[in-house]
């Protein structure tokens, strides 16, 4: 009888906290009011004993990546597109002896650029595609370009992402064009789908369809009343059926794909990952993934999945759309949009048991580029650093206070995170929630040559506004940490 008790008084908490998370408001970092000019204090960020910061670069829109060519020299690329539907020309820009920044390439409106690295005399650089697929360049340092491959299918809600190179190939993430699997219209709110209204999720293999179609407004008409339904991995307004087979492709979404050094056709080398928007190459070659979770938004929305570390396996299948964290996601609570239905799979069955991911971070912490420590001098060694850009509640779901906005550090060997460069005060979230003068959004980290020099891409000011991201131009910054 106690043990009935203790189970009915359990369910009642749970049943409470759902009820009472429903009617808290959402306080995202980015759920700000009026904009402050951005200014900067290294006093601000809070770094371990013995570090010390410093400010290298300010008035940047939209930075996104940073690297270092042989002697030394800083280039950073401004990726041009932000959510929120905002257009630029994205830049290269080299950084010259006396702080000044050097135009060496201006791209098209094709952006977000999204990562850049260095490699025996070239910088290579991925272009997200969001307006017409992305791509992979090669350039001199004289700023001379060569496309390495185009037409990915980056047109979606993520895009064509981090870079390294390993054995003469150069490999790189490709995003899914959904949160889950299904078009719906959170994808119209994106900007995507009625610029490409046939565009889906496309898997790299084979796959076997449940059949579960999800209900919603045909927003290509004006009549709210107007319903369709929707599959996975097709058009909007299509619906499945049991059993119905999916060929798969490549290029695909979702997946790590790489080409030829010198470019070429990609090739697939995992696939089922929902956003793979960071690669880092650990100092003993293995390659490691930072995955963004899904969202609590669209047909088939999902709570609480963490983003996720992974290190590569070629060949698996990493479980989008039906698992996180290697966790199948269907008719678990923890998945359950409070007040909605559980998740139900959409595959009828899987390739393989997706692997288990090396660390979890925070849901909706947004875990993006990073780069391994391998300088004794600066410490942690072998740990590989990563930038968390933070939340964009509410548009990703509810949050009931800022997740993100920081630098940590993982121990590969244990998962363990640890802060690295986090906002000095009681509370935690970007600089302009805070009225501070420290870091607003991380989107990439990386040492320099001797590695004794850890950088960080600071985005800049985004605010989450009424009609969704509005992104401010000439508030990125990028910051340097030393040990003393």
């Amino acid at each position: 009888m106690k043990k009935l008790y203790l189970l009915f008084t359990l369910l009642g908490v749970l049943a409470l906290h759902s009820s009472c998370y429903k009617w808290r408001m959402s306080k995202g970092g980015g759920q700000i009011g009026r904009i402050p000019a951005r200014e900067t204090d290294v006093k601000d960020v809070a770094v371990p004993p013995g570090y010390s910061v410093e400010v290298v670069a300010q008035g940047l829109t939209f930075p996104s990546s940073v690297t270092f060519d042989d002697q030394g020299r800083m280039y950073v690329i401004e990726a041009g597109y932000s959510y929120g539907e905002v257009w630029l020309e994205p830049k290269l820009l080299r950084m010259e002896a006396d702080g000044t920044f050097t135009t060496l390439v201006t791209g098209s409106k094709n952006g977000p650029w999204t990562s850049l690295i260095y490699y025996e005399g070239y910088l290579y650089l991925s272009e997200g595609g969001q307006a017409e697929g992305g791509k992979i360049f090669r350039v001199s340092l004289d700023g001379t370009m060569k496309e390495l491959v185009s037409g990915l299918p980056s047109i979606g809600d993520h895009h064509t992402d981090g870079i390294v190179i390993k054995d003469n190939y150069i490999y790189f993430g490709q995003g899914t064009a959904t949160n889950s699997g299904v078009v719906g219209k959170d994808n119209m709110e994106f900007g995507w789908l009625m610029r490409h209204k046939d565009f889906h999720d496309i898997p790299c293999r084979d796959i076997t369809l449940a059949g579960r179609n999800y209900e919603s407004e045909n927003i290509f008409t004006e009549d709210s009343k107007d319903k369709v339904m929707t599959g996975a991995f097709v058009p909007f307004g299509t619906s499945t059926t049991q059993g119905q087979v999916i060929r798969g492709k490549t290029p695909c979404t979702g997946s790590i794909m790489r080409i030829p050094l010198e470019g070429g056709q990609p090739e697939m080398v995992a696939w089922g990952l929902r956003n793979p928007y960071g690669l880092a190459l650990a100092p003993n070659g293995d390659i490691y993934i930072s995955e963004n979770g899904y969202d609590d938004r669209g047909s088939r929305p999902i709570w609480g999945t963490g983003d996720v570390l992974y290190k590569l396996q070629p060949g698996m299948w990493y479980g989008y759309p039906d698992f996180s964290a290697g966790v199948n996601m269907a008719d678990k609570e923890g998945f359950k949009v409070p007040g909605k239905d559980f998740v139900k799979p959409v595959m009828q069955n899987y390739p393989n048991t997706p692997p288990k991911p090396t660390a979890i971070f925070g849901v909706h912490s947004s875990a993006n580029g990073m780069d391994f420590a391998t300088n004794q001098s600066f410490g942690h060694a072998g740990e590989v650093f990563v930038a968390e850009f933070g939340d964009m509640a509410p548009n990703v779901g509810k949050v009931l206070a800022p997740v993100g906005f920081k630098v940590v550090r993982v121990n590969t060997e244990t998962g363990v995170i640890e802060d690295f460069a986090v906002n000095k005060g009681k509370k935690h979230g970007p600089a302009s929630r805070l009225k501070k003068k420290g870091l607003e959004r991380p989107l990439a980290v990386k040492f320099n040559p001797k590695g004794d020099a850890l950088y960080i891409v600071d985005f800049g000011v985004l605010k989450m506004g009424e009609h969704g991201p509005e992104p401010q131009q000439g508030t990125g910054v990028i910051w340097k940490i030393t040990k003393k």
